[in-house]
């Protein structure tokens, strides 16, 4: 099928076979857009600015991650991680910080399945320690909170689902957490955020909220049960 450019050529650049995927046969001439790393930066990203204060600095660190949105007003739109910038007065951190960014900004642009960092990051363990922050999740390390982060805004575009408990399990949750919370008032220094004081931390969610329910431990943010 022959296709007429009226328009002026102003760039090029070569398409591997592995960057586009045909549309559907009613539409023979529709391209779907896939991430790739020649995919060129357009002049305006839209994105989100997210602040972390942890106990190991006296300044906060403002993490933003910018989206691309590909094949916009189409059924197949979808928005990908672009780029990551993370800012702060600190200066300890700095050289490793610019270095994780860029690489992480990388594998973004390479396209494929990204979710897999987060993972990578949560799983860094500092060896001076880690720490509880705000709402008593436990983090390994600073390297881990910015996984978090990321982990969060791949979740609110969209490109990772909530694995959380059923309907079920979040109805007796809930159950339980309103009989502790209408008995105690939640401490912010703490950082128990509601949970009883007696929990302990949950190896799933990280977060100081097991306890004992009917004679098996179960975590009351996230779910999970020894007994499940």
């Amino acid at each position: 099928m022959t296709i007429k450019i009226d328009k002026k050529i102003v760039a090029y650049s070569v398409v591997k076979p592995d960057d586009l995927s045909p549309a559907p046969a009613s539409d023979p001439i529709q391209i779907v857009q896939k991430m790739h790393e020649s995919l060129a930066r357009p002049e305006m990203l839209s994105g989100a600015t997210y602040k972390v204060k942890t106990p190991l600095s006296d300044h906060a660190l403002y993490i933003t991650i910018n989206d691309i949105v590909l094949n916009p007003g189409t059924e197949h739109e979808v928005r990908h991680p672009f780029e990551i910038f993370i800012n702060s007065k600190a200066m300890e951190h700095f050289q490793w910080i610019v270095a994780l960014t860029r690489i992480i900004s990388a594998v973004f642009r390479k396209g494929g399945d990204c979710t897999f960092l987060v993972e990578e990051m949560r799983s860094v363990f500092d060896p001076k320690g880690g720490y509880f922050k705000k709402g008593g999740k436990y983090m390994p390390s600073l390297v881990a909170e910015i996984g978090d982060v990321i982990e969060s805004h791949m979740r609110s575009i969209g490109l990772l689902k909530e694995d959380g408990p059923d309907q079920y399990q979040r109805q007796l949750i809930e159950e339980h957490r309103n009989k502790y919370e209408a008995s105690m008032k939640a401490v912010e220094d703490t950082g128990t955020s509601g949970f009883p004081p007696e929990a302990t931390l949950c190896s799933k969610c990280q977060t100081r909220a097991v306890i004992v329910l009917d004679g098996c431990l179960t975590c009351l943010n996230c779910g999970d049960s020894k007994c499940s």
